[in-house]
């Protein structure tokens, strides 16, 4: 018999609502204790468990693809889910019955601060010949309930899968890593418009992203922004400055108008927060 182990990031409000009863949501930024990750034994169960580690390598699943969202990073706002798929392959001479993933986050199991595991109980799959199948699943992450700005970054994914005959299981604790980020904006302003040739002009910016401990979305300063312009009729952009974002993400600085073109500002991202462009300033030059 098969139990699946439904876990998630535990903060001081959702351990009391769990000794409660009552259905609490966690606050913002509240203190998060360490979190219960998935085993294969929790997952596929103590007999497949006891059967897996009396068997010879060779018998063991072969996972050997596996695909979280597409292979982009997982970025979310302030209060919108989102479901991201994984696809996991794998082979066996029975065939596969059954995979699992989850992703959790921090360098170790015992320093585990969160986790996110999967909506089905059972991974959809699928044979593409006698041995090998992928198999699905599908997570929803919803960032007032399963994040905090500190759990932005690095995720560890990890990965098991079942024989068809249910004689072994594979099982990988770090199989690949995946990013959850914070989602950014960046908007532009170039002013006076139109302008005459040769005058100043200024064009200011910002750039945010989403705050995870308040729900709302903050600037994010000491950044290096590309200024770029767009010649009419160009078919791309060229950088002019970097500036650095300061107070509440703000964005200034000024150029000298030379002819109609387009201005915007380019985030290249880090670790936490993905690469924006701004929308594009047009500016007409008399």
């Amino acid at each position: 018999m098969r139990i699946r182990a439904t876990v998630a990031v535990v903060s001081g409000a959702l351990a009391l609502s769990a000794l409660t009863g009552a259905a609490a949501q966690a606050a913002p930024g509240s203190d998060r204790e360490r979190v219960q990750v998935p085993t294969a034994e929790s997952v596929f169960g103590k007999q497949a468990t006891a059967k897996g580690k009396g068997f010879k390598a060779a018998a063991v699943p072969k996972v050997s693809k596996v695909t979280v969202n597409g292979g982009k990073d997982i970025v979310l706002g302030t209060t919108k889910l989102k479901t991201v798929s994984v696809s996991v392959t794998a082979s066996h001479a029975s065939n596969i019955a059954d995979a699992y993933a989850y992703f959790w986050h921090g360098s170790t199991y015992e320093t585990a601060d969160g986790i996110i595991t999967p909506n089905e109980e059972y991974a959809s799959c699928k044979a593409s010949s006698a041995t090998t199948s992928t198999c699905k699943l599908t997570f929803t992450v919803d960032p007032q309930w399963d994040l905090v700005n500190d759990l932005a970054g690095s995720w560890n994914v990890g990965v098991g899968a079942l024989a068809a005959d249910d004689s072994d299981f594979a099982w990988n604790d770090k199989y690949s890593k995946t990013r959850v980020q914070r989602f950014s904006k960046l908007v532009v302003n170039a002013t006076p418009e139109p302008i005459k040739k040769g005058k100043t002009l200024t064009v200011n910016g910002t750039l945010s992203r989403a705050n995870w401990d308040t729900w709302k979305y903050a600037g994010y300063t000491q950044q290096s922004v590309k200024l770029q312009f767009k010649k009419k009729g160009a078919a791309s952009y060229t950088t002019v400055k970097t500036v650095k974002s300061g107070s509440k993400g703000a964005l200034k600085t000024t150029v000298k108008a030379a002819s109609d073109g387009y201005w915007r500002w380019s985030f290249a991202g880090t670790s936490t927060t993905p690469a924006i462009n701004s929308t594009a300033d047009f500016v007409d030059v008399k």
